[in-house]
């Protein structure tokens, strides 16, 4: 009896795996979340090098001011991507279910499909609020540890060459969905961040 307790939980948990997998199955949710994941993570960095391409020309010697404006664009983004997507595949899951309600004449609220429509929802949505959050935060990183460097001009080129490696790891990504050449996309994105800094450093500013 107390080894059937303790494989338990493991049951439990394997049974809410294929249940999760089942939902997918259902929904194709990781198909856009994939999506999601790679487009709003380059969104992120791209906004980050904005805002570190502004600070850097802009003569910010505080790495506290940095962090401030970075955190507080990266909370923005976070949310607008959280709360578009939560409406958007509300709005979308729910149509596709009336769709269904109507051909089957019955609720489908509490059937799989219904589950799965939900947890579709959840996951797209979050995957699209954390990716630009964590992708931007990531970029931060050198002005956190500013008193360890110790010099705010490194920190920024530090940030900045993050931000490069990030854009090439997104465009390798890319690649490996596309099971194109991961090198050539990682290329293509990184291109798009230097683009975006030439440009910043290029404006008549003063």
């Amino acid at each position: 009896m107390a080894a059937e307790d303790s494989h338990t939980p493991r049951k439990r948990i394997a049974q809410r795996i294929d249940s999760f997998r089942e939902y997918e199955r259902i929904t194709g949710f990781a198909q856009i979340a994939r999506r999601a994941l790679a487009n709003n993570s380059f969104d992120g960095v791209l906004t980050m090098v904005g805002i570190v391409m502004g600070n850097l020309l802009g003569g910010v010697q505080d790495h506290l001011i940095v962090i401030r404006v970075g955190i507080a664009t990266a909370i923005s983004i976070g949310i607008s991507g959280l709360w578009g997507a939560y409406l958007a595949e509300s709005a979308e899951r729910g149509r596709d279910l009336d769709e269904l309600e109507r051909l089957a004449l019955t609720q489908l609220d509490q059937t799989k499909i219904g589950r799965a429509a939900k947890i579709a929802v959840i996951v797209v949505s979050l995957v699209d609020g954390l990716s630009p959050f964590v992708s931007s935060t990531f970029v931060l990183l050198p002005f956190f540890l500013a008193p360890l460097i110790g010099n705010i001009t490194l920190c920024y080129y530090i940030s900045l060459g993050l931000a490069l490696i990030s854009l090439f790891g997104l465009g390798m990504f890319l690649g490996h969905i596309s099971k194109r050449s991961m090198v050539r996309y990682g290329l293509r994105t990184v291109i798009a961040g230097v683009v975006a800094m030439g440009i910043t450093t290029i404006l008549p500013l003063d």
